[in-house]
């Protein structure tokens, strides 16, 4: 198999998260380091996880499908150059050896995109006389039985639900069925899909398969805004947000996984395979860093769907990929969760969340769809009328205590990012009535930032000692990263005095050497113990804002160095260790990354 390329020189060191995302927008599996999907929910992202060995504890042989080299000694993965699709090599001590090509078919067949929910694996003899031994094994019900089985001459069905999977295959059904270890002379294919008859010869079928899909990546990559410098980087983390996408409704969800712990036995285990509206602002900036118009406008799509079924503009802070509002919190009794590290949680309890800030971070990223001329749609007066009732919450609640952006589950304060991101939304509304030619609205929503900027100075300052500093909310002095968002959202100029102020005490007190606190403070789970990376990032972007881009390059590049081989970060790091925690792949971080490289990068016009 040619044209593989590495996506990492990472020097991180190794962790289970060492996993390689495959998919086709409609469903995603994690890949592991011996080539075993481990992790993958039909018949979408926030589904039944048939494949849950990640979250299974010691249950190594349930919830998998791995091929087994009999005398393997060593394993080495790569990506097929700007595709998702994975080639795994399998080595052993004989020197035989096979490859594994893992993808999930996806390219425009008949008018429309073909993206089954489905997962297509090839194994190839390269050395030697390689055997292998074939475990697929499915569960169902969150990890509560292993599917049961029918099979025919070419095909094994798997009863994983209120629907089946069905395996097309040219390996012995009976092999598999029982077990058993066999030679394995030629390329060997696997469709492990939606339970009907295979069409066509599953040969040629699954290698053209592969073959689209190859050259649909290939060809979405051509036309991304990549920055000159860090372009393996960028690439990777688009293809991986763009999986990150459900197409079918545009949404964005914040990871593909569930309760991998923000740091070891810390029962921060989070379900994160739904779409925060917070991550909206961020995702939509990289997105439109990399013009890929295709997944931006879905996206705007998804979030206009989200204004037009909100009650008089009350948002909530998380949907799902479906736009469901209601997203009850359980946990899954049969999964011992990452590394024996349960619970496992199904749904999230933030959706009953009162966070203020989403708000502004639905108003931002849908502005631009006044503005953007690339759109097949631009808004129009009907979506304006639809976004000023998002407003109007942002006025009400702009003064009143929330959980905040870090989801306290048990206190409620006037967190300063939510009152900032308020006063975002009244001025970006401002902005939008001026385009629209609606003077007296403009001038109402330019009055209106006008007062919580007000507000905010009055409440949120701090006098001290040494001088003062903004404070993470009204009520008290205590400091947070999100505070480094007051310029990224142009709430303050990167000379503001106040904000230099406060640059200088959240760095003092929440950095730790290359790494960022969310905060230093006790909350519902004890004092955190692992840095989050996007605080990472926001230090990053701040201190290019802020002209000091050299300190800014350093640390990016040192952030790199800790990307999985994969090329992929997730949500937290142990900031002692450089060990990778939290839900994977992190869409924050995958923006963050996007981000910080397009503001750091030097120019195409360095090698004109």
């Amino acid at each position: 198999m040619v044209g593989a390329v590495s996506t990492s020189d990472s020097t991180a060191p190794q962790s289970d998260l060492e996993l390689w995302p495959i998919g086709n927008c409609q469903v995603s599996g994690l890949i592991d380091k011996q080539g075993a999907l481990v992790w993958g929910c039909v018949p979408r992202v926030d589904g039944d996880p048939v494949f849950c060995a990640l979250l299974n504890g010691q249950r190594q042989d349930a919830g998998v499908w791995r091929f087994e080299l009999e005398g393997q000694i060593s394993a080495r993965q790569e990506y097929i150059r700007n595709t998702p699709n994975l080639v795994t090599t399998l080595e052993a001590e004989d020197g035989s050896a096979v490859e594994i090509l893992d993808f999930a078919p996806r390219f425009e067949q008949k008018g429309r995109m073909y993206r089954p929910v489905a997962f297509s694996r090839i194994v190839r003899p390269i050395a030697g006389n390689p055997r292998i031994r074939i475990v697929l094994r499915p569960m169902r019900d969150y990890g509560a039985a292993p599917a049961e089985t029918t099979s025919g001459t070419n095909h094994i069905r798997y009863l994983v639900g209120r629907q089946a999977l069905r395996l097309s295959t040219d390996a012995p059904i009976g092999y598999i069925l029982e077990g058993r270890t066999f030679r394995i002379e030629d390329d060997t294919h696997f469709f492990l899909g939606p339970d009907e008859p295979f069409n066509g010869n599953l040969r040629e079928s699954i290698r053209r398969m592969e073959q689209s899909t190859r050259r649909y990546w290939q060809h979405w990559v051509r036309g991304l805004a990549t920055p000159f410098e860090w372009q393996d980087e960028v690439i990777r983390c688009a293809i991986t947000l763009k999986l990150c996408q459900h197409e079918e409704t545009g949404a964005i969800v914040a990871a593909l996984t569930t309760s991998i712990p923000e740091a070891p036995h810390s029962e921060r285990n989070w379900d994160y395979r739904y779409c925060w509206i917070r991550d909206s602002y961020y995702t939509v900036q990289a997105l439109n860093r990399l013009g890929a118009l295709d997944v931006l406008e879905k996206y705007l799509g998804y979030l206009r769907n989200i204004v037009d079924g909100c009650k008089g503009g009350q948002i909530q802070p998380l949907y799902s990929v479906m736009g469901e509002g209601e997203l009850n919190e359980t946990t899954a009794a049969h999964l011992a969760g990452y590394r024996g590290m349960g619970p496992v949680r199904i749904g999230n309890a933030a959706y009953k969340q009162v966070q203020h800030d989403c708000y502004g971070q639905i108003v931002l990223p849908t502005a631009q769809g006044f503005f953007d001329r690339r759109l097949l749609r631009i808004a129009d007066d009907a979506d304006f009328a639809s976004l000023e009732q998002v407003g109007e919450q942002a006025w009400a609640m702009h003064d009143q205590p929330d959980a905040g952006l870090w989801e306290f589950r048990t206190r409620e304060e006037v967190h300063t990012y939510s009152a900032v991101m308020n006063w975002a939304a009244c001025d970006r509304l401002a902005k939008v009535a001026e385009h629209l030619g609606k003077a007296d609205r403009a001038k109402l929503w330019r009055e209106r930032a006008q007062a919580i900027t007000d507000k905010i100075e009055d409440k949120a300052w701090k006098e001290n000692g040494e001088g003062g500093h903004y404070g993470a909310s009204f009520e008290s002095d205590y400091l947070d990263a999100s505070l480094l968002q007051l310029l990224e959202l142009r709430y303050v100029a990167p000379d503001d005095e106040r904000f230099l102020q406060t640059f200088e005490m959240v760095e003092r007190n929440l950095r730790r050497g290359e790494h960022m606190l969310r905060y230093a403070a006790e909350d519902d789970f004890g004092a955190p113990e692992t840095a989050f990376n996007i605080c990472t990032f926001w230090l990053i972007e701040a201190l290019a804002l802020m002209g000091r881009k050299d300190e800014a390059r350093e640390l990016f590049c040192t952030m790199m160095s800790h990307r999985t081989q994969s090329g992929l970060l997730s949500e937290d790091m142990d900031f002692e260790t450089g060990e990778l925690w939290g839900n994977f792949p992190q869409t924050y971080s995958l923006v963050g990354t996007i981000n910080c490289a397009g503001l750091l990068s030097k120019s195409w016009n360095t090698v004109r």
